[in-house]
């Protein structure tokens, strides 16, 4: 590829993006990883070089060999592979750019585009996991680091001008979290007791993650794909099994509502770590740490409510 025109997107949050022209006139979409910051792929940079590309690999089997349409896969670079280390520390990723509609994180689907996604996972959910998919760990990465906040909340902190906030904030609600984590571990021993079996998960399907094309949805953002119960996926669309039915009409499966409820704990207890992480140690107050410092507190407040509930 030969650009002849390269725009930064300001979109998403963690790597970074731009879109290209081609010197043909055809646009792409780069992604530039930060191998520092990718918990999900693996820790320490090497290690999520390695699950960066299980994970593109996987999406362009899925594509390719499965004939998934609404994957967005990425293209291979000169050397065969989807994700080109650029050093030690970044790596890009190219992408086919995808006309339609993107969505937004929280955004609310009506019934008709959740059944429509739940369409989608339950073809994704019945295919032959590729060899190449990684598997999806339970526990979040990071929970170590919360425990490790909590005693040590008595302070102070001074990593930046979140920092000290974040300690406080973190004090308050330690029964709170110091619960939520007793009550995942419950439910995670509950879970495995029951040996239901693995499918290959996107990981986040959700509607920021959803761009709608001519065709219907499209998934992207295939970093966080890996082997995991069906729920892993099926939990960001609803924790009641009842709004999930076309997903059984579909597969014969119905949702464990124990595996809904463990999944989505664990995706608040994993925000929790990554915002524990950023503000204790160096940071600086920029837009992103703006908007992580009020996900933080919005994580923590609904934790609250939902142990007070």
């Amino acid at each position: 590829m030969s650009p002849s025109r390269v725009t930064y997107a300001p979109v998403g949050f963690g790597d970074y993006h731009w879109t290209v022209t081609d010197d043909d006139g055809r646009p792409w979409f780069a992604t530039v990883s930060d191998l520092e910051h990718k918990e999900h792929c693996g820790q320490g940079a090497v290690a999520a070089l390695k699950g960066l590309r299980q994970a593109m690999d996987t999406a362009l089997t899925l594509r390719e060999r499965d004939g998934l349409r609404f994957v967005v896969a990425p293209v291979a670079a000169a050397d065969g592979g989807p994700v080109l280390p650029l050093d030690a520390r970044y790596a890009l990723t190219v992408f086919p750019h995808v006309p339609g509609r993107a969505g937004e994180f929280g955004q609310r689907l009506s019934e008709a585009e959740r059944d429509q996604v739940l369409d989608l996972l339950a073809e994704l959910h019945g295919r032959t996991p590729p060899d190449t998919t990684p598997p999806a760990a339970v526990e979040p990465p990071g929970l170590d680091g919360v425990l490790a906040a909590l005693d040590a909340s008595e302070g102070p902190w001074s990593g930046g001008p979140f920092a000290e906030p974040a300690r406080k904030l973190l004090r308050a609600h330690e029964a709170t979290l110091r619960e939520r984590l007793a009550a995942f571990e419950t439910l995670v021993a509950r879970v495995r007791g029951r040996g239901a079996p693995l499918v290959v998960t996107h990981g986040e399907p959700h509607p920021g993650n959803l761009i709608r094309g001519e065709e219907g949805y499209l998934l992207v953002d295939w970093d966080t794909v890996g082997l995991a119960l069906p729920e892993r996926d099926l939990s960001l669309l609803s924790d009641d099994p009842a709004a999930l039915a076309r997903y059984t009409e579909l597969t014969g499966r119905t949702p464990d509502p124990d595996a809904l409820a463990l999944y989505r704990l664990r995706w608040s207890l994993l925000d929790v770590a990554e915002f524990v992480e950023w503000f204790r140690g160096e940071h600086q107050r920029t837009e992103d740490t703006e908007s992580a410092w009020k996900g933080f507190t919005d994580t923590l407040e609904h934790l609250a409510a939902a142990t007070s509930g």
